[in-house]
């Protein structure tokens, strides 16, 4: 979709085809990303899963994933529905309000 486009900087036609956790997930996230996947495919969902994607540019890229489960009329899973969310922004924020608040403490401490 349009919103993959821009965060990943791939075009719909490099991306159409593409093995997604093989292409733009990195090794030690593989397999856990691989796992989420397959468990909505088979109708276990998993909410609010964070892992790094890589662009084009080889920037890293922090994702927050809803996985859910497409069910047919009867209830039968059918398919998976992936939700991702560019979440580094945030993630940066709350590194620098971690290192502001450790370097306060420090500074209480040594007072």
């Amino acid at each position: 979709n349009n919103k993959s486009v821009e965060i990943t900087g791939f075009s719909r036609a490099e991306a159409m085809g593409q093995d997604l956790v093989k292409v733009y997930i990195s090794k030690e996230f593989r397999e856990s990303v691989s796992m989420v996947l397959t468990n909505a495919l088979g109708g276990q969902e998993t909410s609010n899963f964070e892992f790094p994607l890589f662009t084009k540019n080889q920037q890293r890229v922090e994702v927050l994933l809803n996985a859910t489960t497409r069910r047919d009329v009867t209830g039968r899973p059918i398919g998976m529905i992936g939700v991702g969310q560019d979440i580094t922004a945030r993630k940066q924020v709350e590194q620098e309000k971690s290192r502001v608040a450790q370097e306060l403490q420090n500074f209480i401490d040594t007072a």
